[in-house]
């Protein structure tokens, strides 16, 4: 009975020998602080867009990419392009999660199960929209309130430009029916990473207005700024509220409060327009 005590003291003891060292340990691994983040949007920032393309080895198209985004898209380098066709839209309702990624507010989709756009007979599968403010595409040098990106993916192996985004730009004015929808999940996770399961959301109310539209060839606008993204942005502007501008701003970390790219060289692309009458001008 003595062995027997003395074995259980001795296991006591070491197991609190163990847990004393464990917990010593742990306190001294450091911690990451909480506003640690791989780019940002502040300029002269070490981690600002103009650095992009140092920080990560796989981010070298931010700096030494020939086709990036986004683009001023002045009416002087466009051409009209009538025969590009209507953009085949076929999204539909499925469910979607809020997310506050820090540098934007996204709604994602499980890809293929909201719709479609079909572009030269390519079917690309819309996976998620989010939110830029100032815009990011700029027309004859003139930036708007917001702009919205919806990016759809291709999951054909055999089609090389995988990615098309629909980009719609916003000047301030009466408020957008389906910011307003989603604003209060916005407002619950201002400054904080964090996501909302939204229930069926439909992306056929993010309203596109008109059938004319601008194509060109370019690039994501954040790391790591992949390029042979098939870009196309609307010509008809929306509007939205300087208090839907404000919580955009202010839910997103500081760092991301005016979360827009600068303007890259057009360098040799062309940018096309569409308009349903041949006969059109540009205007």
């Amino acid at each position: 009975m003595k062995n027997q005590s003395n074995a259980i003291l001795f296991s006591a003891f070491s197991l609190f020998l163990l847990l004393a060292l464990g917990s010593a340990a742990a306190e001294s691994i450091p911690v990451e602080t909480e506003d640690e983040r791989e780019f940002d949007y502040i300029p002269g920032s070490e981690k600002g867009p103009m650095h992009w393309g140092e920080l990560r080895n796989d981010w070298e198209a931010c700096k030494k990419g020939e086709m990036q985004s986004p683009i001023d898209l002045s009416s002087e380098r466009v051409q009209v392009m009538p025969k590009l066709g209507e953009i085949e839209r076929s999204h539909k309702p499925s469910n979607a999660t809020l997310k506050n990624r820090g540098h934007d507010i996204s709604l994602q989709w499980d890809t293929g199960n909201a719709g479609s756009i079909k572009i030269n007979s390519t079917e690309y599968f819309l996976q998620q929209c989010h939110w830029h403010s100032p815009s990011e595409h700029t027309i004859n040098g003139r930036r708007y309130a917001l702009e919205l990106h919806m990016v759809h993916v291709s999951t054909d192996p055999n089609v090389k430009n995988n990615i098309a985004v629909v980009g719609l730009l916003y000047k301030t004015g009466v408020p957008d029916a389906f910011l307003s929808k989603l604003m209060g999940s916005v407002w619950s996770m201002s400054e904080k990473e964090d996501e909302r399961k939204m229930g069926t959301i439909d992306p056929r109310e993010i309203k596109m207005g008109g059938k004319n539209y601008l194509r060109y060839m370019g690039s994501l606008t954040t790391p790591p700024c992949t390029e042979g993204v098939i870009w196309t942005i609307n010509k008809k502007m929306g509007t939205v509220s300087k208090d839907q501008i404000k919580l955009l701003r202010e839910a997103v970390h500081d760092y991301a409060e005016k979360n827009a790219r600068p303007v890259q060289q057009l360098n040799t692309r062309e940018i096309h327009f569409y308009q349903p009458n041949e006969a059109a001008t540009r205007n």
